[in-house]
């Protein structure tokens, strides 16, 4: 009789696991002072993986995430996760990068735009370079910023001169597409890009430039166990 009621005793535990789990809905109408339901979501998947606990699911939904997603707790199995993922039929897409307007005409095909240091807080990827010992910088610095338009991610150069006077990579699969140049100078108040959009207006256009050091990664060793399903992360370290 005593094991009878023992194993009820535990298999009414096990079986109300699943039903204490939390399924929190994330969306870019939504708002991070709601409770995070189907009808309140939250604006930010961060907002929501600092409230997740192991076993609970993020639902996001459609639309662009700017934000650095940085979870404050991690899973403790494979069976009890948390667990990131797109709602259904809907395209989520989380970035690096963000919008970059205010152009100026600097000369034919080529822009310019002065940015401020406060846009990048910490991490200016124009003031850092890619290094390594299974990197080839071919004699010059690249920078862990990238120059986007439309999505398509531009060619760096390391003089103003390459910019407008652009030729195209011998060794690119995309000998026009590497005529879309870019380059930049940084100190301590400011960044300014130049780039050569061959004919397009970057004020026209989705313009964006990387700012953020990754996407989607904890800053404390040890998270574990966390699924993404069907989130898009781009323009960023992952």
């Amino acid at each position: 009789m005593r094991k009878t009621a023992l194993f009820l005793a535990l298999l009414l535990v096990w079986t109300a696991w699943p039903a204490c789990a939390t399924e929190y809905h994330v969306s870019v109408t939504g708002n991070n002072a709601d409770e995070g339901s189907a009808s309140e979501p939250f604006r930010t998947i961060n907002h929501a993986a600092q409230v997740a606990r192991p076993g609970d699911v993020i639902l996001v939904h459609a639309g662009t995430y700017r934000e650095w997603i940085n979870p404050l707790y991690g899973g403790e199995s494979d069976a009890k996760r948390i667990v990131y993922k797109a709602a259904p039929g809907e395209k989520v897409e989380i970035k690096g990068s963000e919008v970059i307007t205010g152009w100026k005409k600097d000369r034919d095909g080529v822009w310019k735009v002065t940015i401020p240091a406060s846009l990048f807080k910490d991490y200016n990827p124009y003031r850092d370079s890619v290094y390594g010992d299974w990197f080839s910088d071919h004699g010059r610095i690249h920078h862990t910023g990238e120059v986007f338009l439309n999505g398509k991610s531009l060619y760096e150069k390391e003089k103003l001169e390459k910019v407008y006077n652009p030729v195209p990579v011998t060794e690119s699969r995309d000998q026009d597409g590497s005529l879309y140049t870019w380059y930049c100078e940084s100190d301590d108040e400011h960044t300014t890009i130049w780039a050569n959009f061959r004919g397009y207006d970057p004020n026209r256009e989705l313009l964006e430039i990387s700012i953020r050091k990754t996407c989607f990664y904890p800053d404390r060793p040890g998270i574990n166990y966390i699924a993404c399903n069907g989130c898009h992360i781009s323009q960023g370290n992952t």
